[in-house]
């Protein structure tokens, strides 16, 4: 170990050991209020986020320098340092300074690099932010496959490098993995563009990807997704599983099934076709897109759908036929149109709600912003199952508003919910009994002092008594000297005064515990039973996201009929 590395201080060293774990990541270690960046991490930092570098004073050179802004700003800075093509590594302490013996214990908590965002600030509503893992098999083959964790949709295809070009290019994928030593082959074939990662070559194995996959989607076979000839795309899709664990991603229950993509389902586009005809990408200044043209719908997950709509094109006659008349119908019936179109807009982004359930990081307000939303999707279903268009019923059909959940939600969670659970006061009442009753002491204390202390001045006769309090003993009754000679036996002194005695009473130590115990205990209760209502939404992931993706076409099929009355498009 060199001289600067024994030198160093025990919070030093703790912070070497975590960034060996992650050298190719900017390092946030929680210090206190901050999260500071140290060395080489710091003057990156420093120069992304122009926050101040400034030098530690400890005589080691390799980590003098330093950076750091306070915790609360985490999601602007982090936001910046992802967009410069940063990934960044969360150390968190995993206890409470107050407790520690010794040092704090601090541990990575989240990893997040431009594939794997899921905050609302890294994200644009109306683009998927994909992760593509691109796998180099023989013969010029390639599996790919591509995850939006902010959504749950998993796809995968094969096929040749052209094939490959056309789905990368079709899908722009926010990250790229691949294995190692193909680094040199990837920007020669697919360009320098997009943001890679390389991952080790044992990881594109087909065994091991089976395995992980049938693991993740907890069953015995994959043949229930209908993928068993992608044997290419499935190593790619195990890859990207490997490496959401790899980079602190266990939570991915919302990731419920594996789509293929069909080379034969859709209208073949090369990459130069997808760029002449400005398809979602203009060429010229002002950005005169098809997209941008087309893009009417009301909903994030509607304009997420129609982009990829317009690089995919329907092939299929029938379903092409059916795509037409079901807008013809739209057109016709003015009222039904508007009336969805109103509550798609109520909807809220569903899909991306959802996602958030099980990594933990769904606030109260948007657990109410879910319920809200599947109470539209029930109105939803009745306007399409009343329609006479046969496309219209079935996709009624399959909606799913999940009454009992959205029930509960309703009535657990205020209607003014606040955006962080640890400020409390989400939970309505009449949920829990004990919940009711800490607040009831929480809340009255002020009155039952008042009553306290006109109780005692009418037993004992000393008519200037008063509660006060201090961080010393708590709650006190304070007699004047005048009075002193009146008070009772059992009552404890604690302090005396120049002209007054300060006493405690039993039943008023009693009740200062409850008032004290009353302000902790209803948080850990409303967190306990927050945390339930999440265990129970947990199970309807699948169900929600189905309905997503229904609305999602819903607002694209009167999106469109609303630009063919506008643009006077003939069918």
């Amino acid at each position: 170990m060199s001289k600067a590395a024994t030198s160093d201080t025990p919070m030093m060293q703790q912070h070497r050991a975590i960034k060996q774990k992650y050298p190719d990541a900017i390092l946030l270690f929680r210090v206190g209020d901050f999260y500071e960046t140290f060395g080489q991490d710091a003057v990156v930092a420093s120069q992304v986020l122009g926050i101040t570098l400034t030098k530690r004073n400890n005589n080691s050179a390799a980590s003098s320098d330093l950076a750091g802004f306070p915790h609360h700003a985490l999601d602007t800075y982090l936001h910046k340092l992802v967009k410069a093509g940063l990934r960044v590594a969360i150390c968190d302490q995993l206890e409470d300074p107050k407790m520690a013996k010794g040092i704090v214990k601090r541990g990575v908590t989240d990893m997040v690099t431009p594939g794997t965002a899921v905050n609302d600030k890294l994200l644009d509503h109306h683009s998927n932010n994909f992760l593509a893992a691109v796998h180099f098999a023989d013969n010029d083959l390639y599996g790919l496959a591509f995850l939006d964790i902010s959504t749950g949709e998993f796809l995968i295809a094969e096929g040749d490098r052209e094939y490959a070009d056309k789905l990368l290019q079709s899908f722009k994928p926010a990250e790229v993995i691949f294995q190692r030593h193909k680094q040199k082959n990837f920007k020669e074939y697919f360009g320098s563009k997009m943001y890679s990662y390389t991952l080790d070559e044992w990881i594109f194995d087909n065994t091991y990807a089976e395995d992980i996959l049938l693991k993740h989607f907890q069953t015995h076979s994959l043949k229930g997704f209908g993928i068993d000839d992608l044997r290419k795309g499935m190593i790619a899709a195990g890859a990207i599983i490997h490496y959401l664990k790899d980079t602190e991603h266990p939570n991915l229950q919302h990731i419920t099934s594996l789509q293929r993509i069909d080379r034969d389902d859709f209208l073949w586009m090369d990459r130069f076709t997808i760029r002449n005809l400005e398809l979602v990408v203009g060429n010229t200044e002002g950005n005169h897109t098809l997209l941008a043209v087309l893009d009417n719908t009301v909903s994030p997950m509607g304009a997420r759908l129609l982009k990829r709509w317009i690089v995919f094109p329907l092939k299929d006659i029938q379903k092409i036929h059916e795509r037409l008349d079901t807008v013809e119908h739209l057109i016709k019936e003015t009222e039904l149109r508007d009336k969805k179109a109103q509550h798609i807009k109520l909807c809220g982004d569903i899909e991306r709600l959802v996602s958030k359930i099980p990594l933990k990081k769904i606030n109260p307000r948007e657990v109410l912003q879910l319920a809200r939303g599947l109470k539209q999707v029930d109105t939803i279903k009745q306007l399409c199952l009343s329609s006479s268009n046969e496309y219209l019923k079935r996709l009624g059909d399959a909606l799913n508003p999940c009454p009992y959940i959205a029930d509960k939600i309703f009535k657990e969670i205020v209607d003014n919910p606040p955006a962080l659970v640890v400020k409390g006061g989400m939970m309505n009442s009449g949920v829990s009994h004990e919940l009711d009753e800490l607040r009831k002491i929480a809340h009255s204390g002020k009155s039952y002092l008042t009553q306290l202390q006109q109780k005692e001045a009418e037993a004992t006769g000393i008519s200037s008594l008063k509660i006060g309090f201090n961080n010393v003993f708590g709650y006190y009754l304070e007699v004047t000297n005048s009075h002193k000679n009146k008070v009772p036996q059992e009552w404890m002194r604690k302090q005396t005064l120049t002209n007054a005695e300060r006493y405690i009473t039993p039943e008023l130590k009693e009740y200062e515990e409850k008032i004290t115990g009353a302000e902790e205990n209803i948080l850990k209760i409303e967190l306990e039973l927050f945390e339930a209502l999440l265990n129970e939404l947990s199970d309807y992931l699948a169900p929600v996201q189905a309905n997503g993706n229904i609305v999602a076409v819903l607002d694209c099929l009167c999106c469109f009929a609303n630009n063919a009355i506008h643009h006077r498009y003939k069918k």
